[in-house]
């Protein structure tokens, strides 16, 4: 295994380690071909300017390097000057912090941005020891939170592996739960619905020829999306999104970048009536998961939410032997098409003992709530003809 530096470098441009560097580490086969965290979507967030200090999220990408002066270990990391965008709800705690006087913000965040997806976020070189170089980032993170004097460093949807390396190190570990549809081996989406129980397989076949009545629904991908289809998806996305959370994350120019530097791993899922787009899904496809990120439309119909994320989404993972869907955050109603609870994770290192103590007794109990629920919703509410099946 190859050996690291001691000396670390921080960068407020992911183009200052560039695309080759970085992606040596993000291309690291263990991480399944994640999207979220490859040079071309961190570089179109900045290249749009939805990331950068004017948006809250300032970064501050950290590299290691090898003895031969070659970048062998990366972070996404951002100095954050507020909490939106994250999906990781820490509010209450910035808010009791500053009430008592402290100053929670800015603090480090190291995550994919506007990305409630579970990824690698301590990223490697393939021959570099996994033990040895996530300890090497975790530690040069916090040295870095010492330094910029912030009032922590939150790790957001990481992956189990790393969750436990992060929690080793010390940092408060926390769990909540997500929407996940598994596939086993089933042959098309019939065979699917054959695995729930009776009642919910005539409920999504209902649901399914409901939606679709007077509406053509597509599938694009790679150079079949046209700028003409990403300014009906903006459409949507801005309608939705402003309604949602008062002020959408993500510009125009990012979904152009996004096409031209991904289109093979974009999919968008497009609906439309009597020739005119009325809703759209766009999804990211990773080595063995499709990744359901913005939806949004400016008609209704019955059920169009379902088939266009979640449906036509199951539909596209069975035909490419894909392993599962990520359906993004939130959303029990997921449960009933056969997207079933599943453990996500963060972790956070509070720089103050006197909301350090605090927050660990609040995530001790919540954790506790957490898997409490995803053990009753799946129990109570699995479309399976048997729980887990």
């Amino acid at each position: 295994m190859t050996a690291l530096r001691a000396e670390v470098s921080l960068h407020r441009r992911i183009a200052e380690i560039g695309q080759g560097a970085w992606d040596r580490c993000a291309h690291n086969p263990a991480y399944r071909g994640n999207p979220f965290v490859l040079y071309a979507f961190l570089d179109a967030l900045e290249a749009a300017g939805c990331v950068d200090e004017r948006t809250g999220w300032g970064p501050r990408h950290l590299a290691i390097r090898d003895e031969a002066g070659e970048v062998a270990a990366v972070m996404p990391l951002y100095l954050k000057s507020h909490s939106q965008g994250e999906y990781v709800f820490d509010h209450a705690w910035a808010d009791a912090y500053e009430r008592a006087g402290g100053r929670y913000y800015p603090k480090l965040v190291s995550a994919s941005p506007f990305s409630p997806v579970t990824g690698p976020r301590l990223l490697l070189r393939e021959d570099i020891d996994p033990d040895m170089g996530r300890a090497r980032l975790i530690d040069a993170a916090l040295t870095v939170c010492d330094r910029l004097a912030v009032s922590g460093l939150g790790v957001n949807f990481p992956t189990a592996e790393e969750w436990r390396a992060l929690t080793a190190r010390g940092l408060l570990g926390r769990q909540n739960q997500q929407y996940h549809w598994h596939n086993r081996g089933y042959r098309d989406f019939e065979d699917f619905l054959a695995a729930l129980s009776s009642g919910r397989r005539k409920t999504i076949r209902r649901e399914r020829r409901d939606a679709q009545v007077g509406l053509d629904i597509v599938r694009l991908q790679g150079r079949e999306i046209t700028e003409d289809h990403w300014d009906a998806f903006f459409a949507f996305y801005m309608d939705t999104g402003m309604r949602k959370w008062g002020s959408p994350y993500l510009n125009r120019r990012f979904f152009s970048l996004l096409s031209e530097r991904m289109g093979e791993q974009v999919l968008l899922i497009m609906a439309r009536r009597d020739g005119r787009w009325i809703a759209g899904a766009l999804n990211l496809i990773g080595e063995d998961c499709l990744f359901g990120r913005n939806w949004g439309r400016l008609e209704d119909a019955p059920f169009l939410h379902f088939e266009v994320c979640y449906y036509q989404a199951i539909d596209y993972a069975i035909a490419h032997g894909l392993a599962r869907v990520e359906a993004g955050a939130q959303g029990q109603h997921k449960i009933a098409r056969g997207y079933l609870p599943t453990a996500v994770y963060s972790a956070h290192y509070i720089a103050d003992p006197a909301l350090r103590g605090p927050v660990a007794r609040y995530l001790e109990a919540e954790t506790e709530g957490v898997n409490q629920e995803m053990e009753w919703l799946e129990e109570a509410y699995s479309p399976f003809r048997e729980a887990g099946a």
